[in-house]
């Protein structure tokens, strides 16, 4: 960590404004990145579905509640049809001084078909486990842990969630996760580890989306991420296409928060608004 920090600021050059930007100014800058997700699968039902991922907030460390609120304001413009959040709510869920005002917040959020949430690292992490799970509960979130559903229109037509897992701190399964998943039905995996991409290609998955990475949270001209994590090394930051035949889509979200160093540089923190689309495979 030292090793980092020191590597970050000897880049920085020291200079007042490069330490100002990546402490103060660049965390502010919420970026909103917008994708189709397409495929045959899909119900022509779901055509024009709003998804809203938000990912790794690490409430409690450079990150406060009145940051929160803004963000759940930020999300609700967007008119999500569903909302997904990939883990690491409370940087150390049993130190969070706040942990009352959380779940006010997170009610205030507004999703016409459902919001769902898996376990990161840090949900764990802290005697956190009980903690998290309540308060995503008492948020009207569905916890995922290694189990799928059926999100479902009037019509009856459906498409796959799948949750697993953390891969760190957990105990991700994603054969127990897949075990009730019609064979025939459009798959979409949370995963708050995104390298676990690998695993998942094996089981059929179309779309995965994850956190964890942060895109790096510090990224230097010429030297690359500063910060990243276990299992987020293959895959750090964005989409990727993984696999020749029947390849799966995997997008990795930058998250909000940060952890570790108390900067972003070059890694705007992001929300991702990803439509569904009923489509043949190009």
């Amino acid at each position: 960590m030292k090793s980092t920090f020191g590597t970050f600021l000897t880049v920085l050059g020291l200079s007042s404004g490069g330490y100002f930007y990546a402490n103060r100014v660049e965390p502010s800058l919420l970026e909103i990145n917008k994708l189709e997700i397409k495929h045959s699968l899909i119900p022509t039902s779901f055509n024009g579905i709003k998804i809203v991922q938000f990912s790794d907030t690490h409430l409690g460390f450079h990150y406060n509640v009145n940051q929160f609120k803004k963000l759940v304001e930020k999300i609700n413009q967007l008119e999500p049809d569903i909302i997904f959040f990939t883990g690491d709510l409370l940087d150390e869920p049993n130190k969070y001084a706040e942990i009352n005002k959380v779940a006010p917040i997170l009610q205030q959020l507004n999703a016409t078909i459902g919001k769902f949430c898996i376990y990161g690292n840090h949900d764990h992490g802290g005697y956190g486990s009980e903690i998290y799970r309540k308060l995503m509960e008492l948020s009207n979130f569905t916890v995922l842990l290694n189990e799928s559903l059926l999100i479902k229109q009037k019509d009856g037509s459906s498409i796959s969630l799948v949750g697993i897992d953390d891969r760190m701190l957990g105990k991700p399964d994603l054969a127990t996760a897949m075990k009730q998943v019609p064979k025939d039905s459009f798959k979409l995996l949370l995963s708050h580890a995104p390298d676990v991409a690998d695993q998942a290609l094996d089981y059929g998955i179309h779309w995965q989306l994850s956190g964890h990475s942060h895109g790096g949270q510090v990224k230097i001209p010429f030297v690359g991420a500063l910060v990243i994590p276990p299992y987020a090394q293959n895959y750090p930051e964005g989409l990727y296409a993984i696999g020749k035949e029947n390849p799966l889509s995997l997008y990795v979200n930058r998250g909000i928060g940060t952890t570790r160093l108390p900067f972003r540089f070059m890694a705007k923190p992001e929300l991702t608004v990803f439509t569904l689309i009923s489509s043949e495979i190009d």
